[in-house]
């Protein structure tokens, strides 16, 4: 306890003293006049502040990144389109337009001109081609989303082609928030392996990577050549800090010290409505939460045991008592909004009998076994709805360990070689790259010969060839390709390898003074820093 609280007022000293010096650095830098005698702006420095219980990023390439550096790399790098799915619009990025033929296997999007990356080159049509060709071949990540993809031709400097092996919605894959991302050819090719992966970037986004201190803070800078120019209202600096007491968060925000966080507690979450100068809004969203299960161990090998468990499950006092009503139970593992969601999906109710029932079945009529249950630590959701869940566990004679983890430990565990040395229950968010079906269901449950996240650790070669299909399908007649998804989610209910827990809805708190900050559920958790600014 003593640790903890130093460690609270360490963070909160260290996070006061990184703001004051930001700040003053920037107030150094607005003389009257630079070294040329030109005249410099005597505005302050307009800083964003964003803090949550996350790692800013877990790897700065950004053909590899495939967690929570979606807030930082959607600064630095930027795609063809942007995708928002409440107005079911594209905007244009990189690119301005595009077409397709009628059969929908050619691609052409037309490249935006006059628009430099960090290093000072030029975006042109190769650089589109370079980048993309790249995240397929290192085949990490996200890159999983250019399958369709059979070849990429560069028609002219400002146009690039793609060819297809099957019809595919490109749009939305060349709007993803991981793995569409576009760099610049001469800094990676000029540098070694590994260089980006080692705290560098090349991108053409509004903000540069100034510093960053791994696993804990990244600080970005705006980019002056940026295309998109920075007449009108715009923050000149931008920190994403992971600070994962959430007392601490709440304080900073109340202070003023910080402009947004996430993923308070909802009694916090209530009292902060009642503060003035804090503003909280709700939105959907396609993230929601699973427990999976190690089918790889006993008893989690029987699919008896996963249905007791998944009937075990208090899904209503969760969405109650943990999210406090910000969520619903979910139905299957597309989430509600979502094409590919399915309304009719069987759903486990809380039936403590029932549970009985199959464990008997399955030979553990009285339990009499251990679990270990991962969290992502600092997450006050996970851990009320761990806590909820081992309340009624231990009415079955099942005792249930819960640990939390910084997020990084707990996935190095869960990728243990060793099955037996990883955990029996794994718990965590998911939100998509491509917005559809495809994301969840092949990430998620689909055979990997490498373990990224199929961390139930299970396979089942009916419900691969649902989800293959219907990937194919996508492009060519959505309705038969989500009836597909939703035949695959019919076998993953039945086989419950995991707990489908709830879909959230997107809490947004932020400082009053914040202007122009808008959720978009596709780009989970990131707020675009170029487009808000600070009002008094």
């Amino acid at each position: 306890m003593r640790n903890l609280i130093i460690s609270k007022k360490l963070v909160f000293l260290i996070t006061v003293l990184l703001v004051i010096s930001i700040t003053l650095a920037g107030c150094g830098g607005q003389n009257d006049s630079n070294a040329s005698g030109q005249k410099q702006s005597n505005a302050p420095m307009q800083i964003a502040f964003f803090v949550w219980t996350s790692t800013p990023i877990t790897d700065f390439d950004p053909s590899v990144e495939f967690s929570n550096g979606v807030v930082t790399l959607n600064n630095i790098y930027e795609t063809l389109l942007r995708y928002d799915p409440l107005e079911k619009k594209f905007k244009p990025v990189l690119a301005t337009d595009y077409n397709k033929s009628e059969d929908g296997l050619t691609w052409n999007f037309h490249i935006r001109k006059g628009v430099k990356f960090h290093d000072g080159t030029d975006l042109n049509a190769e650089a589109v081609k370079f980048s993309i060709e790249r995240t397929i071949k290192l085949g990490k990540g996200a890159s999983f989303i250019w399958d369709p993809v059979k070849e990429i031709n560069v028609k002219d400097e400002y146009t690039v082609e793609f060819k297809l092996k099957y019809p595919a919605p490109m749009d939305l894959i060349a709007s993803s928030a991981y793995g569409a991302f576009i760099m610049s050819p001469t800094a990676v090719k000029s540098n070694p392996e590994g260089w980006l992966t080692q705290g560098h970037e090349a991108g053409t986004g509004p903000y540069k990577l100034e510093s960053f201190q791994m696993g804990q803070e990244v600080v970005l800078t705006k980019f002056d050549d940026y295309w998109g120019g920075w007449e009108g209202k715009h923050f000149d600096k931008a920190i994403i800090k992971k600070v994962p007491e959430t007392a601490t968060r709440r304080q900073m925000l109340e202070k003023g010290e910080v402009d947004v966080t996430r993923d308070l507690p909802y009694e916090d979450v209530e009292a902060l409505k009642n503060n003035q100068n804090v503003v909280v809004e709700t939105g959907p969203s396609f993230e929601n939460l699973l427990m999976l299960f190690n089918t790889d161990k006993k008893p989690l090998d029987n699919k008896l045991v996963r249905q007791a468990l998944s009937y075990a499950f208090p899904y209503d006092d969760v969405v109650k008592y943990a999210m406090g009503g910000y969520a619903t139970q979910a139905r299957g593992a597309v989430p509600y909004g979502l094409w590919g969601h399915g309304e009719n999906l069987f759903q486990y109710k809380y039936d403590l009998e029932k549970a009985k029932e199959l464990l008997k079945q399955a030979g553990y009529p009285n339990g009499g076994f251990k679990l270990l249950l991962t969290y992502v630590a600092g997450d006050e959701a996970e851990k009320k709805t761990a806590e909820l869940y081992k309340s009624e566990l231990s009415k079955l004679n099942i005792e249930l360990e819960i640990r939390a983890m910084p997020w990084e430990s707990q996935w190095e565990m869960a990728r243990d070689k060793d099955p037996n040395k990883r955990q029996d229950i794994f718990t965590f968010y998911w939100w998509p790259d491509v917005p559809g079906p495809y994301t969840y269901l092949y990430n998620l449950f689909h055979s990997q010969d490498e373990i990224v996240f199929n961390l139930a650790y299970w396979e089942n070669r009916e419900f691969d060839n649902l989800v293959d299909e219907g990937s194919r399908q996508s492009g060519i007649d959505m309705t038969k390709a989500e009836e597909l998804f939703i035949k695959a989610q019919e076998i993953l209910v039945e086989e419950a390898p995991a707990i489908f827990i709830y879909d959230k809805q997107y809490i947004k708190i932020f400082n009053k003074s914040l202007k122009g900050y808008k959720d978009n559920p596709a780009y989970p958790n990131v707020v675009f820093f170029y487009e808000t600014y600070r009002e008094k």
